[in-house]
């Protein structure tokens, strides 16, 4: 692999220029903030552990900051870009400023979330400055998408950052915290400051790292029985679980039935579960269908109005 030129990643300059040139404002919209720091996006991939025979995935490349970072290093870098003017422009930025790289870059002008497939070999790894206001679904999806991937380190809204990485028990654990767990160990990897960015955010930012899990959750329920279990349990934090999983199980009483079944007390919240124990529930819920079905409406009525401390 020859090396970069030592002047091939973006300076604030260098970023300001090529906004102007393609008549680039970042939007709140889509919850764009540009890194304008080199020596940011180095940190980033250090973290990350990128190594020369990754296949890196990126989200969200804007002007390609990070792209550059990723190529200096990876072996091969695809961008998911949503931005019409900023997928059509990337493959030049790369080309004028790594061309001994170019030809291990691919361009996806697409919306990640309806992303299914990638060019080339399947990733390894996943980069990426995730949009504020889109990162915790952008995430589930690409890692439900690409098993593939075993590393991933992305940069966040820092209060997304700490429920990424909550553990049970925690009063900002919660839906991201359990289903990030599903496929990955969580953890925080550092704090990145604002004025790394252009324009600067009014919130800080936080990285993320996540680790595939070598074996997958051990249960016979599907993941989209599981994440139901999880939505329930959460869409009413504060009730009991035999309250808050009523609706799910088609009675408080069926609920209850399926929870004492896996082991959870029915006056258990949600937030003092692990993925496991979510899962238990979820494989239990088939044992108790029949009773679901007769369940009495004043079972119904009851769960519906216990109080929820």
């Amino acid at each position: 692999m020859s090396s970069p030129t030592p002047d091939a990643l973006l300076g604030p300059a260098d970023v300001r220029e090529l906004a102007t040139a393609l008549g680039v404002r970042p939007t709140k919209q889509r919850g764009q903030n540009f890194v304008i720091d080199a020596n940011t996006v180095r940190r980033i991939v250090r973290t990350a552990q990128v190594r020369p025979d990754d296949v890196v995935v990126e989200v969200g490349p804007g002007l390609g900051s990070l792209t550059l970072a990723l190529l200096e290093v990876a072996d091969r870098v695809t961008a998911v870009e949503i931005d019409d003017v900023l997928a059509a422009a990337l493959p030049a930025t790369i080309a004028a400023r790594m061309p001994e790289r170019a030809g291990r870059f691919a361009l996806v002008h697409s919306d990640a979330m309806h992303v299914g497939e990638l060019p080339g070999p399947p990733p390894t790894a996943l980069v990426a400055n995730l949009p504020y206001n889109v990162a915790v679904p952008v995430l589930l999806h690409m890692l439900a998408t690409f098993p593939s991937i075993e590393r991933t380190l992305v940069m966040v809204q820092s209060e997304v950052a700490d429920r990424l990485a909550a553990a049970p028990g925690s009063k900002v654990y919660g839906v991201p915290s359990v289903k990030a767990n599903w496929y990955a160990e969580v953890k925080r990897a550092g704090a990145i400051g604002r004025n790394v960015f252009w324009p600067a955010p009014n919130v800080d930012s936080g990285l993320v790292a996540l680790t595939r899990r070598t074996e997958p959750i051990k249960t016979t329920a599907a993941r989209n029985e599981v994440f139901a279990v999880v939505d329930a349990a959460f869409a009413q934090r504060r009730k009991t679980l035999r309250a808050a999983l009523a609706g799910w199980a088609g009675s408080a009483a069926a609920a209850e039935a399926a929870l004492v079944a896996a082991g959870v007390s029915p006056q258990a919240r949600g937030e003092s579960l692990t993925v496991e124990e979510f899962a238990a529930i979820a494989e239990n819920k088939q044992a108790t269908g029949q009773e679901t079905q007769a369940a009495a409406p004043s079972a119904r009525y009851a769960a519906e109005h216990e109080e929820s401390e």
